[in-house]
């Protein structure tokens, strides 16, 4: 499917991230929010997750705070239920998505359950405008068959957030930072284009199989994310075989950040704030 656009955008960074744990012994894989890649405006932090093996995630995340973000996520196996102390309370499945908005604060746990023993997802950290960071928490949570998708002959999309090109409208809307997120598969030598704002960043995550993309013909390897340069479309082909991937953009905030543990304001103020504010029982 080549692009009209004259702007496709290269790969500029690679990265496989870093083996690390969190919660309560829950190991996984950092791959925005290291030393290498601490960021991408708006992305605070991207993890993957994935195990056969309970003992390596059973502990999960008790409960903790969160303010001045919005959290994403991603199941492709096994099922997290989560609950927080304002009652409500669910189970992300095989398929679905949670985008929660954390705003003025919030806490909550994320504790998963055994499917077959294997548990697999990603979970995200999308950043809040200054505007927007003592918005009042809320989420936006669909089961799979409840997100859109969009099934051509060589490849076939499920679009959690955004629009494709194509005009198919995400589950997830109205979000601050105009976030696309697209679950892509692709048949052996098949090609994806996508258009992305030049106002947005962007990565891609190959989440199996490899890739050929933009005008560099960049090479992508399994679990390796690439950060996108500058453009306004995209564009990849599966290369060796079908693969499967991870689309994600943003517009960039460009406003300072201050981070601390579960909370990401603008200020170190804000940040000594929100402490204050949870020690206090305010969330």
């Amino acid at each position: 499917m080549p692009s009209t656009a004259t702007n496709i955008r290269g790969i500029t960074h690679q990265t496989r991230g870093q083996a690390a744990s969190d919660g309560d012994g829950v190991s996984l894989q950092r791959i925005i929010g290291t030393h290498d890649l601490s960021m991408i405006d708006p992305f605070l932090l991207f993890d993957a997750f994935g195990s056969d093996d309970p003992d390596q995630y059973i502990g999960g995340f008790p409960t903790h705070p969160h303010r001045g973000f919005e959290t994403v996520t991603y199941m492709l196996a096994g099922a997290v239920r989560h609950k927080d102390n304002a009652g409500h309370e669910g189970v992300i499945t095989p398929g679905g998505v949670q985008w929660m908005t954390a705003g003025s604060g919030i806490s909550h746990s994320e504790m998963p359950e055994q499917e077959d023993g294997l548990l697999r997802g990603f979970q995200l950290w999308v950043n809040l405008p200054a505007k927007d960071k003592m918005t009042a928490p809320a989420y936006q949570e669909f089961a799979a068959a409840e997100i859109p998708q969009e099934q051509h002959d060589n490849h076939h999309i499920r679009v959690v957030a955004g629009t494709t090109s194509a005009g198919t409208q995400g589950a997830v809307t109205a979000l601050a930072t105009k976030s696309i997120y697209l679950d892509v598969s692709l048949k052996d030598g098949a090609s994806f284009s996508q258009s992305l704002p030049p106002e947005h960043n962007g990565f891609i995550y190959m989440i199996e199989g490899e890739a050929v993309c933009g005008p560099d013909k960049t090479v992508l390897l399994p679990h390796v994310l690439g950060i996108l340069g500058p453009g306004d479309t995209v564009e990849l082909q599966a290369a060796n075989g079908p693969c499967r991937f991870l689309l994600i953009g943003g517009k960039a905030l460009h406003e300072p950040v201050a981070r601390y543990g579960p909370f990401v304001m603008n200020t170190e103020d804000e940040i000594r704030q929100a402490f204050k504010d949870y020690q206090q029982g305010k969330f």
